[in-house]
């Protein structure tokens, strides 16, 4: 599944004040239920229950949070980039400042595994990691993410 079907534009988001990891995955879980009263909760619990089993920060200042859920019938995806990096636990200790939260339906766990492979290669990329960091707007971000080709800026000599 590309991650253009999970993501849309309304779940890139820019945090200023982030605070702690699990005020990112509150905020995760917001976005991934579209603001639900009643799906959130169930979002922001399955994403720290399965934090709880181990951190999702795979190095690098980046982590995936991810849950399987019975909250949607299809993958669902939000970007977050964090002003103020938080500690994820990473085996690199390095503080998370870009996080590609999912829900993935409880009945698809090769989707599942699918998408975690997909984002774990794209984010493995030190060029797009620099050009999630560097993007001034949240239309840029979402660019970057579905892999659009980004307009470059003159130098002048």
């Amino acid at each position: 599944m590309p991650i253009a079907d999970l993501l849309t534009a309304s779940r890139v988001v820019m945090l200023t004040e982030a605070g702690n990891r699990d005020r990112v995955l509150d905020a995760a879980a917001r976005l991934l239920a579209d603001a639900s009263p009643t799906m959130t909760p169930v979002i922001g619990a399955a994403l720290r229950e399965r934090e709880a089993l181990g951190s999702t920060a795979i190095g690098h200042g980046v982590a995936i949070p991810h849950a399987r859920s019975k909250a949607f019938s299809a993958a669902r995806g939000t970007f977050l980039r964090l002003d103020h990096p938080v500690d994820f636990g990473a085996r690199d200790h390095a503080p998370v400042d870009l996080v590609f939260a999912m829900s993935v339906p409880e009945h698809s766990p090769q989707q599942y595994l699918e998408i975690l492979s997909e984002l774990a290669e794209r984010f493995s990329s030190r060029d797009f990691r620099d050009a999630l960091r560097d993007a001034r707007d949240v239309r840029t971000l979402h660019g970057i993410l579905l892999g659009l080709p980004q307009p470059t800026m003159a130098v002048l000599h």
